[in-house]
């Protein structure tokens, strides 16, 4: 009987009338979680100028949201599973919009921190509720394959997007409009998705795990804060106390799944090597994509001058790649093989970075901007086709929970992105020799520097501006230089580990 009416259940929801008008509303969802993961970026120095951060709490306000959201995206993918992915996603986007404000309006470093991390929270219920809704919107493994296309698409696009959308409101408004702007499309988000989108969860769930969903959160946030601490300030107990908190809480976390009747995570879709692959490769090229477009943003502002907007504008090949790669990765998948154009857009994030190692403070558009236009393809490609994999993995019971795996490679790729990247970048920065009487601020931050100059002689400013542009620009090169080792290894693991998988539909 199940084998009669499993065809006649997926050709009536795979040919929902509406399927593709709801795609629109799941779009507008990852993208606007997208935009927030980078908007930052070109914020920074105004908020810098305004709340007056450290270092430290500059790089937290920028990656505390990705943090959350990593460490919360199984937990949610779950819940969605279990509650419903609809009723979760319509939660989140309500909570969302109304978090939003209490970032627009933070008055210190460590309300700005708390305001973020309390938006990583909702973020979390948007991610993997998108994806899995696309699972069983979407049967047919071509119209999936597309549909998946325009949603890396997005996504990857939406981390390129998002300084063209600060740069212009930045140029307009206070530094608070970047979150305001949540809030219309959450507003249309929700009155369109309670009309479109379907209701669907598993229909045999099992409990929620609360325990396993602590074990998560305090596993990923001690991991990754234990990494940037290092990658910031050297090894420290600190550092080390925190990465191994992390290390055993994960240890328990995949101990206790394994345990579990029915777990939030079945662990053992990491014994297959090409779910293992898609997984790695999904994590390393948003890692890429991020860690450039944000220190770049800093970069075409400080060190050369240009308006917010301008600096948006100029990352855009970025997102223009992402859009077309995203696109046309399922078919090229179908035509050549998974590992073929996933080991080729990681390695063109890899050559793109490497070519940033000669970067000065007078380089030339045409170069940035190449590079930002084969890094936008490359993850476009990789992401797109890796998410295929890992969602056409599952049955779609479980589609929340291998949606949740691919968006917790996503924003964990984010915040490594920006927090070893960056970090790199921040610690060659410190040691730049400032003139004699500088204020300790301006060794914090670039934007520090900056702010510091306005209130110094114009000779003694301007060899500060000049060190500390100096300083900056050689972080740059360093930091694309280790990007481009790592991601050029993952392009080789990923020819071994993804060999042999396919895409679902191939055959015909």
């Amino acid at each position: 009987m199940t084998s009669t009416l499993r065809p006649a259940h997926a050709t009536e929801e795979g040919k929902r009338p509406g399927r593709w008008l709801a795609l629109s509303v799941l779009v507008l969802a990852v993208l606007l979680v997208a935009v927030d993961a980078t908007v930052l970026g070109l914020a920074s120095p105004y908020i810098s100028e305004d709340l007056k951060p450290s270092g430290t709490q500059l790089l937290w306000i920028g990656d505390v949201y990705s943090f959350v959201i990593a460490g919360l995206l199984v937990s949610m993918g779950s819940l969605g599973d279990r509650i419903g992915r609809k009723r979760l996603l319509l939660i989140g986007a309500t909570a969302f919009g109304a978090v939003s404000v209490l970032n627009a309006y933070a008055t210190t470093p460590e309300f700005m921190i708390l305001a973020r991390a309390l938006l990583g929270v909702a973020g979390a219920t948007l991610m993997p509720a998108t994806l899995a809704l696309i699972r069983n919107l979407f049967h047919d493994p071509r119209e999936r394959s597309l549909a998946i296309g325009i949603w890396g698409a997005t996504a990857s696009a939406g981390t390129a997007v998002g300084p063209v959308v600060g740069g212009f409101l930045l140029e307009h408004f206070w530094w608070g409009s970047v979150f305001l702007i949540n809030l219309p499309v959450m507003v249309v988000l929700v009155l369109v998705g309670i009309k479109l989108l379907p209701e669907s969860r598993n229909p045999a769930p099992g409990p929620w795990d609360v325990r396993s969903v602590v074990l998560s959160l305090v596993g990923m946030i001690g991991i990754v804060y234990g990494i940037k601490e290092a990658a910031s300030h050297g090894f420290s107990w600190a550092a080390l106390g925190a990465a191994a908190l992390g290390g055993a809480a994960l240890y328990g976390f995949v101990r206790r799944q394994l345990t579990l009747p029915i777990p939030l995570l079945d662990m053992r879709l990491f014994r297959d090597r090409g779910f293992s692959g898609a997984v790695l490769a999904d994590l390393l090229t948003i890692l890429g994509l991020s860690g450039l477009v944000f220190f770049l943003s800093q970069y075409l502002q400080l060190v050369q001058g240009r308006g917010p907007l301008e600096a948006g504008l100029a990352e855009l090949p970025a997102a223009i790649g992402a859009v077309v790669a995203g696109l046309l990765a399922g078919a090229a998948a179908r035509r050549y093989s998974v590992r073929a154009v996933v080991s080729g857009g990681l390695a063109a994030i890899g050559l793109a970075l490497a070519a940033l190692t000669v970067v000065d403070r007078s380089t030339g558009y045409p170069l940035l901007g190449t590079a930002l236009l084969v890094v936008g393809v490359g993850a476009g490609l990789s992401f797109t086709v890796t998410s295929d994999v890992i969602l056409g993995s599952v049955p779609k019971e479980q589609a929340g929970a291998a949606a949740a795996v691919s968006e917790t490679a996503y924003e964990l790729g984010a915040a490594l992105g920006i927090a070893l990247l960056g970090s790199i970048v921040t610690g060659v920065y410190r040691d730049f020799d400032a003139p004699t009487g500088t204020p300790p601020e301006a060794h914090e931050s670039l934007g520090g520097a900056v702010e510091t100059a306005a209130s110094l002689p114009t000779h003694t400013a301007e060899a500060l501006l000049n060190a500390a542009r100096e300083a900056f620009t050689d972080g740059i090169a360093l930091a694309a230089g280790a990007g481009a080792v790592v991601l050029l290894a993952a392009a080789g693991a990923a020819w071994v580990l993804l060999r042999g998988q396919q895409l679902e539909g191939r055959e015909h």
